[in-house]
Order: structure tokens, then sequence, then C-alpha cells
């Protein structure tokens, strides 16, 4: 269902509190009603429709456009509306950047499947990848490790990991729904769904570096298969080369198998004794309470192991948004999993766009550029803010604008004193 003009017509309404570190260099702020302007008049930029609504999506808005004649997608017209009838503050060109995992070629295997997004199908995602995938219950991702780091979240069920460090330390753990783990670089690891769950596991895999491809990782059998046995032999110290015999003579990549033992000590070779645990209990963390929703924000000061990439995990109530703000230095890889959100990106030199995405989709934002994510449908949206970063940062407008002089805001915007008064407000808060 479209969302109803009663909740479209509210009103404009300012909340501020801290989020992200470095405080206070960052603020997340719930803007609740964003389309009335003074007067009680309806911006003429609102989003025209939703992916339920009940209409023909035409490149129609106001009196520019017109309908269209010939074939079209309604579909994809209905999940992309402003990109089909943009907002008139939309001008210039920027890259596209948004990926649907829907879209994605998906690879499937005896016990699940996998479906990945990166620079071949989103060529701006140059500093991040993802891949979405699925394994029944019981079923093993093979052995395997990458040149680059892995960062995961699970969406369903729970994944029994194991890893081995370059200095023979080892850590063994489950993660379950809203939980994280961590391989750096190199790592060699395992992935197995428990049977917690009948369905088995999914997950969101990261990777830092755009152009990573799941085919293109380490797997044993498939490195084995290219050793002379007499090599194999000479390395395990065995004479009877038909021990290797067995060895497939393909990847087995993702495959089925008895689900690992409910005690997980049962399944450690020895007791685990890494410096930092590779698994993140996030579920368990607390949120950050906002008015307009929560928070829970997880880099390397509470993941000590997950050096290179950060998080955050974001919910945002009907009508709320996530503020104007950009990323100093990195990119950010937003993955949506559950609700609605409307999207604009500011490149600079007038360059701006507005994008649509519902659950399952990619979003990426490059370093610096200006954005916003506002939940423009009628359940809470519920996204993750990745980073290629050990530490989570932003910079939001009204804290600068809070923290600069007023005289030169007012200069620069034309704030009237009641506006000015409502930033130091916000000025306080921070210094609180």
């Amino acid at each position: 269902m479209s969302l109803p003009w009663s909740t479209l017509i509210t009103t404009f309404v300012l909340i501020r509190t801290t989020w992200c570190a470095p405080a206070p260099a960052s603020v997340y702020q719930a803007i609740h009603g964003t389309t009335v302007h003074d007067g009680g008049s309806i911006d003429p930029n609102v989003q025209l429709w939703h992916p339920e609504s009940h209409v023909t999506p035409q490149p129609v808005r106001g009196n520019t456009g017109a309908i269209i004649l010939g074939p079209q997608n309604v579909v994809l017209g209905l999940q992309n509306a402003d990109l089909v009838a943009p907002p008139s503050t939309d001008h210039g060109a920027l890259p596209n950047l948004k990926w649907p995992m829907s879209l994605s070629h998906t690879r499937l295997g005896d016990g699940g499947w996998a479906r990945e997004q990166n620079v071949d199908v989103l060529p701006a995602a140059t500093a991040l990848a993802g891949v979405n995938m699925r394994l029944k219950a019981g079923a093993v991702r093979e052995l395997h490790w990458h040149s680059t780091a892995e960062w995961a979240y699970v969406l369903k069920g729970v994944v029994r990991i194991s890893t081995v460090t370059p200095e023979g330390k080892v850590f063994v753990g489950d993660v379950a729904e809203g939980d994280l783990w961590y391989f750096p670089a190199g790592n060699p690891h395992s992935l197995q769904a428990t049977n917690a769950t009948e369905d088995g596991a999914e997950f969101l895999l990261i990777f830092d570096s755009g152009a990573f491809s799941e085919d293109a990782t380490f797997l044993l059998t498939d490195w084995l298969t290219h050793v002379p046995k007499s090599v194999l032999a000479k390395n395990f110290g065995v004479k009877d080369l038909s021990m290797f015999d067995h060895i497939p003579e393909k990847e087995l990549y993702i495959f089925p198998s008895s689900p690992p033992p409910e005690d997980i000590e049962c399944d450690m070779v020895v007791p685990n004794n890494t410096p930092h645990p590779y698994t993140f209990a996030l579920s368990k963390v607390k949120a950050t309470k906002k008015p307009g929703g929560s928070v829970k924000v997880v880099d390397s000061r509470t993941f000590r192991a997950a050096e290179k990439i950060s998080a955050v995990e974001v919910e945002v109530e009907v009508g709320g948004m996530r503020e104007l703000h950009w990323h100093p230095t990195q990119p950010e890889w937003t993955f949506y999993i559950s609700g609605e959100a409307r999207v604009t990106v500011f490149g600079s030199s007038t360059n701006a766009q507005t994008y649509n995405f519902m659950a399952g989709d990619v979003g990426y934002i490059p370093p610096s550029f200006g954005h916003y994510v506002e939940n423009t449908g009628n359940t809470t949206l519920k996204f993750l803010e990745i980073f290629q970063s050990g530490i989570c940062e932003d910079i939001a407008l009204t804290q600068w604008l809070a923290l600069t002089p007023p005289a030169l805001v007012k200069a620069h915007l034309g704030f009237s004193d009641e506006m000015i008064s409502k930033l130091s407000r916000v000025k306080q808060e921070v210094v609180l």
C-alpha cells in the first residue's frame, strides 16, 4: 500500500541526538514529516508513488515530462519512483549508486546459493563488495581464504565459523541472527549452517575491495586437485598415493553435510586462543534510542578483530530520517534489510540524484558525498551502513552549522534569528 496523504502531510520537526564516533563529530537526527513547507503547502518534490502503489509509473512531475507511449517495465518503475519522475532538486549526472541483489546472477550449489555485487554490476563501488549467501542446515561453505578481509552479518539462522591465524592461533564460534564475524585477509576459514533452525542460515558478506568476486576465492579442493599426488604425499609424510584418490576433481564450493555438534567444544581441535574473538554479538548490544529510531555502532573499538571494516545498524521509524551528513574519507556501502527508503546524493558541482531503496537493495555513496536516508514506507526502515575503515566517522550538517559562528551561517543561508536559536540548542546538546 502507498502512504496516505495524512502521513505525508505532517509537521516539520527537527530532533537532534548524537551518534557514531568520534563525538562530537557526528549527529543522528530524526526529521519527521519533511513534506510540508511554511504555510502548509505540499512539497512538489515528494516521492510520487511506492512499490505497492496501484498506478502505472509515468515520467511526469507537475508540468514537466510526458507519459510513456511505448512499452515499459511497470514493476521496476514502481520500485524507482525518483528515477522515473525525479524531483526538481536533482541535477547533473552521477554514476549509478544502486544495485538490487535480486538482479545479481545466483550461483546454485547442492547445499545453498550465493549472489554478489561488485564493480562488474556497480562500477562506482570501488572500495567494497558484497555477497548474499544461503546455506541449508548442515551445509558447508568449503574451506577457503581470500586476498581481502571478510566482514559478515547474519540475516537468519546460526552459522558456525572457524579460522586459523598465521601464528597458528585458532578460533571457533557460533554466530546468530544479527551477529557478526570477521576474518583478516589471507586467514583460512570455514562456514557451516547449524541445525538451530530448520531452514539453515542466510548471511551478508562484505569484502574490502570493490573488485572482489566470490568465484575467485582460494578453495581447498581446487588447490589440491592441481597438486601432483607425489607432492601431496611428501607434504603429509605418507608413501601411499592412493590416500589422495578421493580428493574431488572439482571444487565443492557449497555442499551438504551433517550439522555440527550442538556443543561447540566438540568442534574445537584445541581451545580458542586468538588474542581477540572473531565474532561479535551485535544482536545483544543495546541500541542507542533516538526520537526517530535507533542505532548500533560497531567498529574496532568494540569489535577489536575487525580492523578494516566497521558498520552502523540503523532503524528509522515511519516518518523519520537519517539526517543530512557525509563521511569524510570513506565510502558508505549500504544494505537495506527491511522497509522503504529515499536517498538523495549530492556529488558537488550541482550534481545530485535521488534513489529509492527497498529490502535486498545495495547502495553506495562515495567519500564526502552529502546524503540523507528517509523512511518513505509505512513500516520501520532497517539498514546497515558499512565502511572500509576500522572506525565509523561522519559529519552532520546541523552540527557543523551549530558550531560555526552564527553570523557566517546567516550570511550564507539567510536564516532567521529563530532558526539560529534552534541551531544554538543543537550546540548546547553537543557540548553536554
